[in-house]
């Protein structure tokens, strides 16, 4: 079992980078055992798949062994500057897939679909609700209210005859023969 990066401190870790800085072969592979558990966690974390985070890791080793020299105390501690590392990699890969993903030619695009309607049927939707209003305007007002509050609010009939007071037969017999009128209206 690998120890945690957790049981180093920072002045071994700073030690160990300076020393693969100097080409330290012993030091990077002690480097590696410190800390590629948490930063491939990290590579993880931001890749889908973990074969692109198992080549990345690799490379963020590669990085480090070539760049260890540029590691400044002063700036950050050895684990955030391997951390950057690991992160910017990660991120470098997905950039790199998404331009994968999107550099499909603009032949193979298809249609785009707009789901809003078009003028022509904003403008015929508009007329068929004036003319609606109006042959409504044209009913009982005992049958237009049972029509609205039945067919716009899902009232049933039996609920409509309580509140209207009157026997069921009745308030089928308004919304009947008010569908009836609306009908003949509508077909003028």
């Amino acid at each position: 079992m690998k120890p945690s990066t957790d049981t180093y401190s920072r002045e071994v870790l700073t030690t160990t980078l300076h020393a693969v800085a100097g080409g330290d072969k012993q030091a990077f592979e002690q480097l590696y055992q410190m800390t590629s558990a948490k930063l491939f966690g990290i590579c993880l974390g931001l890749l889908p798949q973990r074969s692109d985070a198992e080549d990345v890791l690799q490379d963020v080793y590669v990085t480090v062994w070539q760049k260890a020299a540029q590691f400044r105390e002063g700036r950050a501690t050895a684990m955030t500057w391997l951390i950057s590392i690991a992160r910017n990699k990660s991120i470098d890969r997905l950039r790199a897939r998404g331009t994968l993903q999107r550099s499909s030619p603009i032949d193979l695009a298809g249609p785009l679909s707009d789901p809003a309607p078009e003028q022509p049927e904003v403008v015929e939707a508009e007329q068929e609700s004036q003319r609606l209003d109006g042959c409504m305007n044209t009913l009982d007002p005992k049958q237009r209210a049972a029509i609205r509050v039945a067919f716009m609010e899902g009232v049933t009939h039996d609920a409509l005859a309580s509140r209207a007071g009157v026997p069921l037969g009745t308030m089928k017999s308004w919304i009947r023969r008010g569908l009836h009128r609306l009908k003949a209206c509508l077909e003028r």
